[in-house]
């Protein structure tokens, strides 16, 4: 028997196919199925057009059989089959798709879309097998055909007996090799996993033989095997029925069964789409945050399907990062995809539905905030932090999609709050949103800074997480307010607490001498105007704050930046009276009380101490 070559730059196409296109041997069987399924779909458009043919579609299935023995897995189909001119054509000429041109040919019939488009699929199978072969008989034909190849070197055809219209192709499976295993393709749990997690959706049953147990007649505990056939895939995807027909737990079954968390998921946003592109999808905000969220191993991203067939398990570019907790799927017709049908191309198609994904995502969240509160803020206890770190990274494109949806303790509510209810409530006389960070709410209770503010009547939001200020930088307004922290040198209402001219000239040299025995540390010391019962606080000047300094300096990357900072005294304290005595009389005890006030400021900030054992020292000068 003769021969052929394939119709290709052969030998080095085809190794490049089978060892270059596809990044995991399992996807054989994926490509396969898919193939089957094309078969199947084209005697269904046959059928439409030749009143001779009727399509039952419980007639029709796949059917995946193992042996062991022979070290053969054979998948067959009830489909349309091929003529010896379609082997040529489809099997003998590589990336010549059969799939592709009926499509094409058929382009305005109603019906199922075909899988297939790029004729390399098929192929695949030599990434398991060092022989393929491939038993098929064309619908309406007397003969049926036996296309074999055991790779690059070329393939035969030869007539055989074959009963049924339909396609049966028989793998020969690698012998194990040092570093890989070719046994589990022949394995049943194997052969079933790889079923459900790329194939579960295809539209007709995929058959099984599996291995079940029970109780050997009149014995109540020896167990027999036995085998039953059983359809593998589920065939309808929760996504194409009606979401009137759906109840919330077949949700949360589905969100368990894709393994997409342990968690029950908050909310669930099931899309459909039929417009310039067609796609549905199911998303899920889970309830709680993965464990391995924040670290490198987690991988953000929605399964990706086309025509029910899986073909990335997690497609990053269908959500931005800010989003990046939203788990699910997306199904398309639509997408092109590259030659493997593994990774998708960055097309229009793919831009416009992250870009409604995301719009999606958003308008739920603030239903969310709006309609269910207490659920909001459960989602925002988890989430909140990423939503933040949003509005800082990328130089703040994506701001406005997320300011509505951030919230932040406030002094007043005693409770989490969004940026429109503390604006909706602002006095008219309030120029600026006002905030303080601090490591804990506790902590920023206790705020000299805050007295001022709070004694006006004003809200202060309390920025407790590190990437808080950050944000706010970034955002910098809004509704037309500005952010001003309860540290920052000007606050907008001192003019109403001026100090007297001639108090301030009386105090100019005190405070100069306090600048210079501190050196470097502090840009200026001044008398404050926020302060009422505290002697003492560490202001800011500039556009890095004391919380921020703290934050930058804990990163590995630590360039020692620092904030302007300024030291602010009470000149109504008694201590103040000390300071001044001190200036008149002992030079020497107003250095030590500066060192004092200043370590004493630090403390309440949070910062640390440069030298602890000095500051113990000088506690005890001023207890003798």
């Amino acid at each position: 028997m003769q021969t052929k070559q394939f119709q290709a730059e052969s030998k080095r196409l085809l190794e490049m196919m089978i060892n270059s296109i596809y990044s995991q041997r399992e996807i054989f069987l994926r490509e396969l199925i898919s193939n089957a399924s094309d078969a199947i779909d084209k005697l269904y458009y046959k059928a439409l057009t030749d009143d001779r043919l009727s399509f039952d579609k419980d007639s029709y299935y796949i059917k995946i059989a193992a042996d062991k023995d022979n070290r053969t897995l054979t998948i067959s189909d009830t489909g349309i089959g091929m003529t010896q001119e379609d082997l040529e054509n489809n099997l003998g000429i590589i990336a010549k798709s059969g799939s592709l041109a009926f499509k094409k040919e058929n382009e305005a019939e109603d019906g199922h879309e075909i899988i297939g488009q790029f004729g390399v699929g098929f192929y695949s199978a030599f990434m398991v097998a060092d022989k393929v072969t491939v038993i098929t008989k064309a619908l309406d034909s007397d003969t049926a055909y036996k296309w074999e190849s055991s790779g690059a070197e070329g393939y035969t055809i030869q007539p055989c007996q074959k009963e049924a219209a339909g396609t049966e192709i028989i793998l020969n499976i690698k012998e194990n090799a040092e570093e890989e295993s070719y046994d589990e393709y022949l394995e049943e749990y194997r052969l079933k996993a790889i079923i459900k997690k790329y194939s579960d959706f295809i539209r007709y049953p995929i058959k099984m033989d599996v291995t079940e147990r029970k109780l050997k007649e009149g014995s109540e505990s020896d167990f027999e095997e036995y085998k039953e056939e059983q359809i593998i895939n589920s065939m309808v995807p929760i996504w194409r029925k009606n979401k009137n027909e759906l109840t919330p737990e077949d949700y949360e079954n589905f969100y368990a069964e894709k393994h997409y968390g342990f968690d029950k998921p908050l909310k669930h946003i099931h899309i459909s789409v039929d417009g310039a592109i067609r796609y549905n999808a199911i998303l899920f905000i889970p309830e709680k945050m993965p464990f391995d969220y924040y670290t490198s191993e987690y991988e953000k991203g929605l399964e990706l399907y086309s025509n029910g067939v899986l073909i990335m398990n997690k497609c990053s570019d269908l959500l931005p990062d800010h989003f990046s907790f939203v788990e699910g799927m997306v199904d398309s017709d639509d997408l092109s995809l590259n030659i493997s049908r593994e990774i998708l191309q960055h097309d229009r198609q793919l831009k416009l539905i992250a870009k409604n994904i995301s719009k999606k995502i958003k308008s739920e969240l603030q239903s969310l905030l709006k309609n269910e509160r207490e659920k909001y803020e459960e989602f925002y206890q988890s989430f909140g932090r990423q939503l933040k770190y949003g509005v800082y990274s990328d130089y703040g494109t994506h701001k406005e999609t997320l300011q509505d949806l951030i919230m932040f303790y406030s002094s007043k509510e005693k409770k989490l709050v969004t940026l429109d209810e503390y604006v909706s409530r602002m006095p008219e006389d309030q120029k600026y949103i006002f905030y303080a960070s601090g490591e804990s709410i506790e902590r920023i209770d206790k705020l000299p800074q805050t007295e001022i503010v709070a004694d006006k009547g004003y809200e202060i939001l309390y920025f407790t997480d590190d990437i808080d200020e950050f944000a706010i930088k970034m955002l910098m307004a809004y509704k037309e307010k500005e952010f001003k922290s309860v540290s920052s040198g000007d606050l907008g209402f001192e003019e109403e607490n001026k100090s007297d001219p001639a108090e301030e000239s009386e105090n100019k040299e005190l405070f100069e001498y306090m600048k210079n025995a501190l050196s470097s540390k502090v840009k200026d010391v001044r008398a404050s105007k926020r302060l009422k019962s505290h002697p003492v606080c560490i202001a800011a000047d500039g556009q890095v704050s004391i919380e921020m300094e703290k934050i930058l300096k804990a990163m590995p990357n630590n360039q020692n930046v620092e904030a302007e900072k300024v030291l602010e005294i009470n000149t109504n304290h008694e201590v103040f009276q000390s300071l001044k005595n001190a200036f008149d009389n002992d030079k020497e005890k107003l250095r030590l009380y500066t060192n004092l006030l200043y370590n004493q400021a630090l403390l309440i900030e949070g910062l640390t101490i440069s030298d602890p054992v000095e500051f113990t020292n000088d506690i005890c000068k001023v207890m003798v």
